[in-house]
């Protein structure tokens, strides 16, 4: 029988809470090593649970990686895919809000490496878009309202998944509405209404544990990394 192949794997964000998620359930999975973890800051302890760990600044001197999960900010996408792309590394991007500088450097990584960008890797997401682009072809004269809801520390709004749950609704020509609620610890949910005259329908995902996101985001990092080099979504990866 054939060893199952190790696939060696940065984790950019480390200390948030997405992060901490990765590596905790990395940690669980014997095909995966976590050859490096990156924070913002400089770490206090260099090897934490058998992790090297670097600040964002010191990115050039990473061990050798086949893929890259980041969950961090939007300061710092543009720096690790770059990075990326001088090593022909595949990258899985959680990170939203993006500026010009970090959607620059990942349609240069697409175009050298293999790219996942996604507001959300959970497989029910996935399958919520899809149900939303059929509804919205089938209801192109209804009103379309998105309401999300997450944690107080949650500073974009409307969130990644709200807005790509929009842009599933306009592909079918309708114009979303969007609300943001930020309460407690709400990991995150989001609701996606059509209403007509007398009668409305609601598609709605609820998420109860983070670790959702986190899993399926090294379920894409897994079959991410024997693609060809361009940009992939979550449903093509995950549901493939």
């Amino acid at each position: 029988m054939n060893a199952q192949p190790i696939l060696k794997v940065v984790i950019h964000g480390a200390s948030g809470r997405m992060g901490q998620a990765l590596l905790r359930l990395a940690a669980q999975m014997p095909d995966i090593d976590v050859v490096a973890a990156v924070a913002r800051r400089a770490p206090s302890q260099r090897v934490i649970d058998g992790v090297p760990h670097f600040a964002a600044s010191e990115l050039s001197g990473l061990p050798a990686f086949d893929v890259a999960i980041d969950f961090s900010l939007p300061d710092g996408v543009a720096a690790l895919a770059r990075l990326c792309a001088e090593r022909g590394a595949a990258l899985v991007c959680g990170t939203t809000g993006l500026d010009a500088e970090g959607e620059a450097a990942l349609a240069a990584l697409a175009g050298r490496a293999p790219l996942v960008w996604a507001s959300n890797y959970s497989l029910g997401v996935a399958v919520l878009t899809d149900l939303v682009a059929r509804a919205a072809a089938l209801l192109a004269d209804w009103d379309c309202d998105i309401v999300e809801s997450h944690h107080i520390h949650k500073k974009d709004a409307p969130s990644g998944t709200a807005l790509s749950l929009g842009q599933a609704a306009q592909g079918q020509g309708v114009q979303p509405h969007y609300a943001s609620l930020r309460a407690g610890d709400i990991v995150g949910e989001h609701t996606v209404q059509f209403a007509g005259l007398g009668e409305r329908i609601e598609l709605v995902h609820r998420a109860s544990n983070r670790d959702i996101f986190a899993r399926g985001a090294l379920e894409a990092a897994r079959r991410l990394v024997a693609r060809a080099p361009g940009r992939y979504s979550v449903a093509e990866l995950l549901t493939a």
